[in-house]
């Protein structure tokens, strides 16, 4: 696939099919992600892959904490703010209104809702899960090369026919996988990741998220 219609067409994928994805290919994958720069090479990403009875244990253990309402904030985490800007705001409730119009779930419905919600902590049906992590020493910038991986991770992804779902998601429910993935406790987990074959007869994967016009980010200087 050309890097160009990997960037453009790609897309967060929430409705998976149970096809199996061999973890040789998984490999394949993080292996093209592992050249992907970072600031004076330091390479802080650790990355933990599930599938199989790891993943359902984690699955299980995260919709309990999920229905008893047992929630870190994002804002204790100091990952998200508590208040947005309007912009920032409008972007995501755009985003979320598009995936419940499409799914037909109504503006208040927090039942549906919920229920979509949860299905983030199902990986979308998808068979391998992916969590990044940092050093819990390292500040912004590191938090910056892990996004460079994050992104080449799904580049690479699609050139290879899978599809992947980036998932901040997780952010609050970090006990199961440190629990079931290991993960020690000096590491700050940057995201979740579902990874698997995209499935295209979902409403769901027919979403397309705006973008801010062009000329409303790029600032052009010295330039005639």
């Amino acid at each position: 696939m050309d890097v160009i219609d990997a960037i453009v067409n790609r897309k967060s994928v929430r409705a998976f099919t149970d096809q199996e994805v061999p973890k040789d290919l998984v490999e394949e994958v993080l292996t093209i992600a592992q050249r992907s720069p970072s600031g004076t090479n330091t390479q802080p990403w650790h990355t933990y892959v599930c599938t199989g009875a790891v993943r359902d244990a984690i699955v299980k253990d995260t919709l309990e904490l999920v229905v008893s309402g047992a929630a870190d904030s994002y804002e204790a985490l100091n990952y998200y703010p508590d208040r947005w800007k309007d912009i920032h705001r409008d972007r995501r409730r755009g985003i979320g209104w598009a995936l419940y119009g499409a799914l037909g779930i109504q503006k208040g419905d927090r039942e549906a809702s919920a229920r979509q919600g949860a299905r983030n902590f199902q990986f979308f049906d998808a068979p391998v899960g992916i969590f990044v992590t940092i050093d819990g020493y390292l500040l912004d910038g590191s938090f910056a090369d892990a996004g460079m991986y994050i992104q080449t991770i799904m580049l690479a992804a699609r050139g290879k026919g899978l599809e992947t779902c980036p998932q901040a998601a997780w952010i609050p429910f970090q006990g199961p996988l440190r629990k079931h993935l290991g993960i020690p406790e000096d590491e700050k987990l940057v995201s979740g990741m579902s990874l698997g074959y995209a499935n295209w007869d979902a409403v769901e994967n027919g979403i397309v998220s705006e973008r801010e016009a062009f000329d409303n980010v790029v600032n052009w200087r010295g330039f005639d």
